[in-house]
């Protein structure tokens, strides 16, 4: 996909008038005004104009694996379906299989499909949000922990359910939780 600035005229130039008023919302244009759902929706359209093979079937999958919370949430009784944060959670973890896929490959000397699900893996994170930095994961672990008063081990969940709150799709939680464990242990 080439690099693309925030403007009308190149939400004009890609043929998406309905997103003129909106500002804009594909990877690379500014995301203010849609939702996550609909920057997938543009998404998908352009890499259908654009006929790529890969980030169209990756946004596909996208698409089925939430409308597949959808359908899971609404037998719940939620009847908007999933929210933008389950959607967040739901890219970090198509992130997270396709990343041991490619070490499973690799390992395996299947370099041409590792490849690919990195090339997935880098469609998918187009729509993430930018990931913390070290720094400001464990920033956010000592705030997160002063703001539960989580003294021990046993408070590691307050303290998980916290930053899952705040920095959904933002952090790896798995080794956050490491973290936490040595500051709390």
């Amino acid at each position: 996909m080439s690099a693309l600035h925030c403007g009308v005229d190149v939400v004009k130039r890609l043929k998406l008038p309905y997103l003129e008023r909106l500002d804009g919302a594909i990877p690379g244009i500014c995301a203010m005004g849609l939702g996550l759902r609909e920057r997938i929706g543009a998404g998908l359209k352009e890499a259908m104009r654009e006929k790529d093979a890969t980030r169209l079937s990756t946004l596909r999958l996208i698409n089925a694996a939430v409308k597949d919370q959808d359908i899971a949430a609404r037998a719940k009784g939620q009847n908007d379906g999933v929210g933008e944060p389950e959607v967040l959670a739901i890219l970090g973890k198509m992130v997270k299989q396709r990343q041991e896929s490619a070490r499973a490959y690799e390992e395996g000397g299947r370099l041409e499909l590792a490849e690919k699900e990195r090339a997935e893996i880098a469609v998918i994170e187009d729509y993430l949000p930018r990931q913390l930095s070290e720094k400001e994961v464990e920033t956010a672990i000592d705030e997160a922990i002063s703001s539960t008063g989580a003294e021990g081990l046993r408070d590691m969940g307050k303290v998980m359910g916290a930053l899952k709150a705040k920095y959904t799709g933002r952090m790896d939680f798995g080794a956050a939780g490491a973290t936490i464990k040595a500051r709390l242990g």
